[in-house]
Order: structure tokens, then C-alpha cells, then sequence
């Protein structure tokens, strides 16, 4: 999706650098933005819902191609991948506030899977810094990426589908949290390869 997206991201982002726009602004305004998902699911608004969404994740496009042409930072990156985390939870507990007794469980599992994803992501970041280890496969990124089933264009598809279909929320649910599972495992089986001593 990358080649796809960041050419039209980056010429926004060049209008945006110049006029003064910093990339942490785009980060904290489009979290600010994305939270409003929460009380739009509550209330079963999808199409609020959907477009909190897609306001969130535009502008988690353009703080990048803001920072590529102002410069990477060190808070930029801890800032973009922390609030990520927030707001994807935020999704899925949004759907457990709108329906609680069908939900609950199943956005309890989604949001457990998410912690294995992000914890083996993170993990692999900090351990591949320690160890200098690097790659730009992903484009220029303040930590290492380390890719997987389920990366941010799944989980906003999911996200989208959820709005779209959500009695479906439950089977989505356990469906994505296990492929989540998937991917920390493979994470996993990647760090014993990489950094067993």
C-alpha cells in the first residue's frame, strides 16, 4: 500500500511542511479527531464512527510525510506508534460500549490479541536499536518495522467492515484476534532467529 499512498501523502505533506505545520500537530489532532470514534460507536453512529476512522488514519499518513521533510524525530516516532495503540483499542471498545452484553467478549479477545502484536512489535524495535540492526523496507522510519498478517492497513479495514457490518463485530472479532496470534508468534519465531546470543 505504501507505493500506492505515499506519493499523493507526500505532496500534501509539502504544503503542509511549508506552511508552518509541524508533524507532532498532525499526530496530536488527528488523536484528538480519532477519539471522537469512541463516543460515535457508543451511540452506534457508524458513519461518525467511519469517518473519525479515516480523519485518524489521514493524518497518521501526513505527520509522516510531514516529518520526512522537516526531519524525523526521535519523539515523533514514540508519539505516532503510542497513539496508534490508544486509538486502536479505542475502536474496539467503542463496540463493546455500543452493545456490551453481545460484544464484551469478543472485543476483550480482540484487544488482549492486540497487546501480543504491539508488545512483539515494540519489543523487536527496542532489542533491533540495541543491536543496530535496521531497514528501510517499509520507508524511512524512527524504529524498526517488523511486518506481519495484521499491520495498520488490515486493521483499518477491519475497522471499516466493522462500521459497515456491525452485527458482524463478534465473528470479525475472533477472526482478526487470531490472526493477530499469528502474527505475534511470528514475531516471536523472528526474534529467536535474530537475537538468540
Amino acid at each position: 500500500m505504501r507505493t500506492k499512498i505515499d506519493p499523493p501523502l507526500d505532496k500534501i505533506g509539502e504544503v503542509l511542511s511549508r506552511s508552518g505545520l509541524g508533524a507532532n500537530q498532525i499526530t496530536w489532532g488527528g488523536f484528538f479527531g480519532g477519539m471522537l470514534v469512541i463516543p460515535a460507536l457508543a451511540t452506534e453512529s457508524y458513519y461518525l464512527a467511519m469517518t473519525a476512522i479515516a480523519f485518524n488514519r489521514l493524518c497518521d499518513g501526513l505527520d509522516g510525510a510531514v516529518a520526512r521533510k522537516r526531519g524525523i524525530t526521535d519523539l515523533g516516532g514514540y508519539l505516532d506508534i503510542t497513539l496508534d495503540f490508544i486509538f486502536y483499542s479505542a475502536v474496539v471498545f467503542g463496540f463493546a460500549l455500543a452493545m456490551p452484553q453481545e460484544n464484551g467478549v469478543a472485543a476483550a479477545f480482540l484487544i488482549f490479541s492486540f497487546m501480543g502484536t504491539g508488545a512483539s512489535f515494540l519489543s523487536f524495535a527496542i532489542v533491533a536499536a540495541k543491536k543496530k540492526i535496521s531497514t528501510d523496507i517499509r520507508g524511512k522510519k524512527s524504529i524498526y518495522y517488523l511486518g506481519g498478517l495484521t499491520e495498520g492497513t488490515e486493521t483499518i479495514i477491519l475497522f471499516l467492515a466493522l462500521c459497515i457490518w456491525p452485527e458482524k463485530f463478534v465473528l470479525m472479532a475472533w477472526i482478526f484476534g487470531a490472526l493477530c496470534w499469528l502474527t505475534t508468534v511470528f514475531r516471536i519465531h523472528a526474534a529467536l532467529d535474530l537475537f538468540d546470543d
